[in-house]
């Protein structure tokens, strides 16, 4: 027996780094999956790979029709939401606020905030549909602290902890959770690689090694804590904040030899 068992499992950005783990990781524990996003092929040859259990859905999370006709198209395949867990997000190119394009700053906020306002407004009724569930919302350590040269990114995850908080009141008694996850430094082509308009990616200027946990994070570490907080587990956690990052909020750490 999966701890999902019979549950419908709904990720956005479900063909990224983080996303594709998180989909494998429900389906191995039971649950029907719905691959969300707008990388159709990969999204198809997953849902392919994965069997009956599995639905691959354009989502444009942007898009308030769009989101209607993902979580229709679940509920016609599975039947009522389970778990909706808020993947999708992308990057901005590297630069100081005075030289941040107002299409940039909307691009990002548009995706990673509002889309996570509309796929919590989207999901709610299906969610009561089946007599409660949970809602995840993937942050980042961006959104507990200012970080130079990213504030559409920073300003978009510190926004989220207070909706996923004001989510958590409004659905307490309907016995929705919602939670947050902020991930810090994961080895996704999310950091890996370059955003759009960037010449270089993250990787090329970070080093975990001052931390106390000195290697990147991986998207399993993610995974496992998203499948603990939606499950019966954590049946006494809402409105919290899981921060996953190796220490590097902490700061850097002592040496073995100084300790």
């Amino acid at each position: 027996m999966g701890r999902f068992d019979h549950c419908t499992v709904l990720v956005t950005g479900g063909t990224g780094g983080q996303g594709t783990s998180h989909v494998r990781a429900y389906h191995a524990e039971g649950a029907n999956v719905v691959i969300a996003g707008i990388a159709e092929e990969q999204g198809r040859v997953l849902a392919a790979e994965l069997g009956d259990r599995a639905l691959h859905v354009r989502l444009d999370v942007t898009d308030e029709d769009s989101w209607d006709a993902a979580v229709t198209a679940a509920e016609e395949r599975f039947g009522p939401l389970s778990v909706l867990v808020n993947n999708a997000g992308v990057q901005n190119p590297a630069a100081p606020i005075e030289a941040t394009d107002r299409r940039v700053w909307d691009r990002v906020l548009d995706i990673n905030l509002t889309g996570t306002f509309l796929g919590i407004r989207a999901a709610v009724p299906s969610l009561r549909r089946g007599g409660g569930g949970v809602i995840v919302n993937i942050a980042s350590t961006s959104g507990m602290g200012g970080t130079a040269f990213y504030a559409p990114y920073v300003a978009g995850k510190w926004a989220i902890r207070g909706l996923t908080q004001t989510a958590a009141l409004e659905l307490g008694r309907d016995n929705i959770r919602v939670n947050a996850i902020h991930p810090g430094v994961i080895a996704t082509p999310f950091i890996t690689e370059p955003a759009v308009g960037s010449d270089a990616p993250i990787s090329d200027f970070y080093s975990p090694e001052p931390f106390a946990v000195p290697r990147l994070g991986e998207p399993a570490d993610i995974t496992r804590a998203l499948l603990f907080l939606s499950s019966d587990d954590a049946s006494f956690a809402t409105g919290a904040e899981f921060v996953i990052d190796g220490g590097l909020l902490l700061g850097p750490a002592l040496k073995h030899a100084a300790a």
